[in-house]
Parts: C-alpha cells; structure tokens; sequence
C-alpha cells in the first residue's frame, strides 16, 4: 500500500467527495452541506461486464488476499506444507464437486483458515468460474454480496440493488470461499440463496449458531492435529530436531490441547525463546573464557554441540500452565519494535494497521518485519489485507500492556489519509477495521471532538469504498460523539448522512425520520443551504409521482447442477442397469414360484421381459429411474390366466414398458415353450393396453445379442401414452446395435 508524502500534521484534512451509482440512484457524496441522492439518469447507469477467468482482475478478493504465517500453507518457515489433512481436503473437494456447500467448524486455533486455503488452491479448476476468495471479517451480509459481485463482474463504483444483484449472481458457477464469515442464520441463508449456481465453502467462529434443518450447509468439524503431526509442526517451527525432554513436553501439550495446531505454532516460539537464551549463555561462557582463560574460566568441552545441549537442559521449559497461556511470556520475548506493534494492535481492539501506516503511528521503521515477527509467534494472523490479534490473546495481553499513549494522533493520521487524493477506495476499504478501532479508542479515552472529526473524514470515503457496514457503524460513532459534545451542527451532519444511507439500503420511513431531524437542526443552526439539502431529499421521497425508482423483485434462480463431476454420471447408470437387472431377475423368480410353472423355462435362458403384474416390484426396481405407470384397470382381470407362464396380455411389461436387451439379458432360447413365446411376441409391445392380444404363431429361433447398456429413462405415465398401431407390425429398434426383429402378422 502507498503511504502518501508530505507533513501529515501540517496539512488540513480534506473531505473525499465523488459519485457513485446504487441500483437506479445516483448518490453524489462529500458536499460540504452532505452527501445528495437523485435519480439516475438511464444513460449514466453502469453496464456490468463478467470478467472472465483469464483476467487478473478478481476485486475484493485480491484485497482480502491470503491467510500468511505460520497456519496458513505454504507462509510458514520453510514453506510448511499441511499436516494431516489430506483426507480433509479430499472429502471436501468431493463435496464441492457435487455442488455442496460446507461450513468449517471447529475450536479457537484449530486451523480452519489453513485447511480453507488449502482447499481453496486444490479446487481451482473445480467449477466454471473458477474460486472466488473473500474475507467475512467484520463484514455484513450485503457487504459480502457486494464483494462476490465486484470480484466477478467489473462495474467499478457501482453498488446494484437487490433484485439487480439476483440477477447478475444468477449467472456466476463458482467455487466461493469466505474466511471467518460473521453472518449466520436467515442472513447466511440469504447470501446462498442471492448465488444459487455456487458451491460455497466458509469458516466460522466458535460458538455460531447451529445450522437450521432447512439450510443447504452442512457442518465439517476441523478437529485437532495427530500426536505425530503436532511433533513435526513444531519441530519445523522450531527449526531443528526436538531432545527427548521437548518431545515428552510436546506430548503433554497435544494431551492438554487436543492437538490443535495454534498451540504448537506458539509452543515452537516459545522453543526458538529458549534458544535464544542458550546462545547467550554460550556466548557469555565463550566471552569468559577469552578472558580470564581455561584455569578460571569453565572446562572446554571438544563438541560444541555436547557443550550446548546441556547448557540448554539448564534451562527449564515452559509449564504446562504457561504452555496454556503463552501470550505474555511471547510477547516479553519479541524485539522493541514487534512490541510496539503488539501495544498499538491491543490499543486498537486486535486490529493491526498496515505496514506503511506504523512509521506516522509508533514511530517503527520495520513495520513488514515487526508484523511477520508477530505471526511468526502465533500471535497475529492476516486476514483482510491487514493483521489482527489470534483468537484469546487480546484478552490476555490487555492487562499487561496498556496503550501508553500510542493511538495519540491516530485519529489525526487517518483523517488526512482517507481524504488524500493517492489513497484509492480499495486501499481504504482494507483499512476499515482499523478506522473503527481508532474511533473507539478515542470514544473509550474521551476524545469526543477527534471522534468527530475522524468520522467526518471517513464516512465519505467508506461509502465510495462501497464498505457500507464499516459506513453505517462509522456514522453511529460519529453521531454518539457529536451528541457527547454538544454540536447540532455535527449532529445535522450525521443524521442527513444517516439518511442519505437508509436511502441507499431501502429504508424509506428510516430516511424520512433522519432526514426530519437533521432539518429542524440545520434550521435552528442557521444552515440555509443544508435546510435546502434536507428538503429537496424529503420532496423526493414525499411527492407523489416522483418516488425513487423502487427495486426490481428478487427472483431466486433455480439452482442447477453447475458443479458436478462428469465423470461420476457414467458409474451411475451402470449400478442403475445392473440393480434393475437383479431385482427383474427377483422378480422373475418370484412369479414363477407363485404361478407353479418354473419347469416351463429357467430363469437363466429367458428372462421374463414383465415384473410382478401388481407393479410392486416395478416400483423398487425403477427407485432410481423415476416412476413406472400404473396398469390399466381392464388389465388386471388378465392375471389370473397364468397357465403360459409369462405375463398377461396388457399388463405393464407388454404396454411399452419393458425393460430393454441390457436389462433383460439374451434373446429366446429355442428351448422355451411356444406357448410363452407366443404372449412375449415383440409385436405385443406396441398394442394399446386396452386391447386383447391375439395369441401369435411361433418365432423361429434368433441368435443371442450382446447387452447394451442405456442410460436411465424417466417412463411417461400411461395417461400421456398415445400407442401407435404400426408398432404391432414393424417394432422399432431400441438402439444401433440392435438388430431389427422379423414382423409377426
């Protein structure tokens, strides 16, 4: 990120103003009397353009970039590859294959952004549109809609409504990934339902709530590492083979941890602590040694190595306890400047500013090494373009290390930075947690007129950023100040911004209300030209025949199998074929039985081409196939004449439905009897079922056929059956490799 030039401090921070396009409105933000919203012309509305795979361009997923340190594949030291989770990644690409979308459960520091990365980089060519990332850090529902569409669409300034924004995700197949996603519930579902053609793929934090029976997730537990895995974890991290000592040590964290992967990034940390201490201990012996030589110094041993390693068996381990709770003892070890960093994110609610923002906060030259210094320890991770604390250790760090004065001036920073005109819109969007956690340090240590200001600065450029959740809390903070101290001319302000926002959302009564109280404030402040401002947005609301162009109706598109493995299509049809081929032979087997003409043919030569003619059996054979039509009614006065062995006349085998040569085997055997050849003439396929059959002279002998395989039909009820009588006299072929049977008359 460029830091802009120049004396910060002596410059007077400007306001951002711009235009940009919402739905069929065109809002103009950053007028000295507030922001206006009009609407927009047809001609000025944007055209969305899909971007295509081979473009670089992917918009806010390149912002949120990807998790770095020592959790995320690949970050590490040494470039960590993942430690047993081969079947993880495996299941889930499975799922996402099928179209599923998976929930990532799981403790604090279990490695849910790390097995999220890695699934991410396998599923590349899983789906048309290839993977989408995002961050749901700090992010609302509409938020994170808004960031699929400008990673898949380019319209730049452009926020759709609703109905506009169904209908642009309707066409976008794929594979999309969020990290750590705060929505949960009907706003989880929502955000589903608006891309019905993606499999999507998120983690959430502990203790979300459950997943409604409805919902289309399903829940994938990240669990811990194995011993094993957690033993090479942290001897990587370490950088060296762990003693016998560390390694019972290891144990009996991963027994007190459940082996989750955090602990072990952090106990490693606290391994290369202690031989940082060793070295110095070897180097302070060596120094004496030079000194005062071998007779008063210590006994120089032959293996350096030797000599080290029981130096480093005097000094002792981390407990157990400290083990549990590393945060202070890591961060009593870090450089100068890596705790500055830590002081100024712990100020800041967890939240690290960017590298080149430290110099003009602490100070801190180094910003890129202090802040991989933190992660390195397990302390911070990236997520969103920026750093934040891990998970607990804001709680265990904030006793210990108060602010001392570091977010003094933050405020002042951030003001004239959002207003410069060489900070882009993305490059504020990626800082929007940390804005907020500027205002609330200041509202915590009473600074209401820094708050003020603050907020003033960056409610514009938020809502250029299209980060309308940061903009909306920015707005809140900066009203709750202004009421603190006092100014109806700032409290104006923040109401008619208020408004113009409600607006924006599609909140009328909400916008009328801001809009009402920010006039009688301008009124009695004197401000003509915001009263005026106030009152053109409140006649376009109120007049009739002139409303704000509405949103178009939000229609769900059927969701479509987009995703899905080709190849497992194939596999299918054959288990169909070969199950219906079994359950016809059963079938058979059963009939015959009951009838008492199994001597009349064997089922193994001449498979009967009907079922059980109540169509019981039908109905479980054709499960996967879709449903079989019911027999006729005149049809079932037929089945008591069963003297031929075969089906009766009209009955479903002999009204279009048998099975075809794949499922019923070889053609007649020469053995079979007349009298059954005679009802399974292959004229009788063809004859409407209300007919009776004439019984037809025997077929001379034909050659067997090899099977074909079909894949599965969906059979039409008899109802919307139209038979044609001149199958009775030439049938036709059920495929190209079967050859035509000789007509019967």
């Amino acid at each position: 990120m460029a830091q802009p030039s120049g004396e910060f401090r002596q410059e007077a921070a400007r306001t951002r103003g711009g235009e940009l396009v919402c739905g069929g409105l065109l809002v103009g933000v950053g007028a000295p009397e507030g922001s206006e919203v009009r609407p927009c012309p047809e001609e000025w509305r944007p055209r969305p353009r899909r971007i295509e795979r081979s473009e670089p361009a992917r918009g806010p997923a390149d912002m949120a970039g990807r998790a770095v340190g020592p959790l995320a594949m690949g970050a590490g030291p040494a470039d960590l590859p993942m430690l047993d989770r081969e079947a993880d990644v495996a299941e889930l690409l499975g799922l996402l294959a099928e179209g599923r979308s998976i929930r990532l459960v799981g403790q604090a520091g279990s490695g849910r952004s790390a097995l999220l990365s890695a699934v991410a980089e396998a599923a590349a060519d899983l789906a048309p549109g290839g993977v989408v990332q995002l961050c749901g850090h700090r992010r609302t529902a509409a938020d994170l809609l808004q960031d699929l569409f400008a990673a898949t669409h380019h319209a730049p300034g452009y926020r759709p409504d609703p109905g506009q924004l169904a209908a642009h995700l309707a066409e976008v197949a794929a594979v999309v990934v969020i990290d750590e996603a705060e929505p949960s519930g009907a706003e989880l579902e929502a955000v589903l339902a608006a891309a019905p053609g993606c499999a999507f793929l998120l983690s959430v934090a502990p203790g979300s709530p459950a997943l409604p029976a409805d919902s289309r997730l399903r829940d994938h537990l990240v669990a811990g590492l194995s011993r094993a895995a957690c033993l090479a974890l942290t001897a990587r991290l370490a950088g060296r083979p762990l003693d016998v000592e560390e390694k019972a040590w290891a144990v009996d964290l991963w027994f007190e941890s459940e082996g989750l992967p955090l602990r072990f990034v952090q106990a490693a940390a606290l391994l290369r602590q202690r031989d940082v201490s060793v070295d110095a201990l070897v180097a302070a012996e060596e120094d004496r040694l030079d000194v005062f030589g071998a007779v008063q110094g210590p006994v120089h041993h032959a293996d350096p190595a030797v000599h080290e390693n029981a130096l480093r068996r005097s000094v002792p381990l981390p407990s157990v306890a400290e083990t549990a709770s590393p945060a202070v003892r890591l961060a009593e070890g870090l450089s100068e400047p890596a705790q500055a960093v830590l002081r100024l994110a712990v100020a800041l609610g967890g939240e690290c500013p960017t590298a080149p923002h430290l110099p003009a906060l602490i100070d801190v030259g180094q910003g890129e090494a202090a802040l991989a210094e933190l992660a390195d320890a397990g302390l911070a991770v990236s997520i969103g373009g920026h750093h934040r604390l891990t998970a607990g250790a804001l709680d265990l760090l904030a006793p210990h290390w108060p602010a001392h004065g570091c977010v003094d001036g933050a405020a002042q920073h951030f003001a004239w930075w959002v207003g410069h005109g060489s900070v882009s819109p993305e490059q504020i969007a990626a800082e929007a947690e940390v804005v907020i956690g500027v205002l609330l340090a200041d509202r915590a240590a009473g600074r209401d007129a820094a708050v003020v200001r603050l907020a003033r600065a960056a409610a514009p450029a938020l809502a250029l950023a299209l980060r309308w959740g940061a903009w909306e809390r920015v707005l809140q903070l900066g009203l709750e100040a202004a009421r603190r101290s006092g100014s109806a001319v700032d409290q104006a302000w923040f109401h008619h911004e208020a408004a113009v926002h409600a607006i924006c959302v599609q909140q009328p009564s909400r916008a009328v209300a801001e809009l009402e109280t920010a006039l009688t404030l301008r009124a009695a402040a004197g401000e003509q030209r915001g009263v005026a401002g106030a009152r053109r947005m409140l006649d376009l609301l109120r007049a009739e025949g002139r409303q704000l162009p509405a949103a178009a109706p939000v229609t769900v598109a059927a969701r479509g199998p987009v995703i899905r493995k080709i190849a497992a299509r194939v596999p299918r049809r054959l288990r169909s074929s070969r199950r219906r081929r079994v359950i016809l032979a059963s079938a058979a087997l059963l009939t015959f039985g009951v009838l008492g003409t199994a001597t009349a043919m064997t089922v193994g030569t001449d498979q009967p081409k009907g079922n059980d003619p109540h169509g019981r059996l039908d109905d479980v054979g054709d499960s996967l196939n879709g449903p079989l039509p019911v027999p006729h009614a005149s049809t079932t006065t037929q089945s008591g004449t069963a003297g031929t062995g075969g089906s009766a006349p009209g009955s479903p085998a002999e009204a279009g439905t048998s099975p075809g040569p794949s499922e019923s085997g070889p053609s007649h055997s020469p053995s079979a009897s007349p009298t059954r050849r005679a009802t399974r003439s292959p004229g009788a396929e063809g004859t409407d079922p209300a007919q009776p059959v004439t019984q037809q002279p025997p077929a001379p002998p034909q050659q067997p056929q090899p099977p074909v395989s079909f894949p599965p039909v969906n059979v039409t009820p008899p109802a919307t059956i139209t038979p044609s009588p001149t199958l009775t006299s030439s049938p036709t072929p059920t495929g190209p490799s079967t050859p035509p049977s000789p007509s019967h008359t």
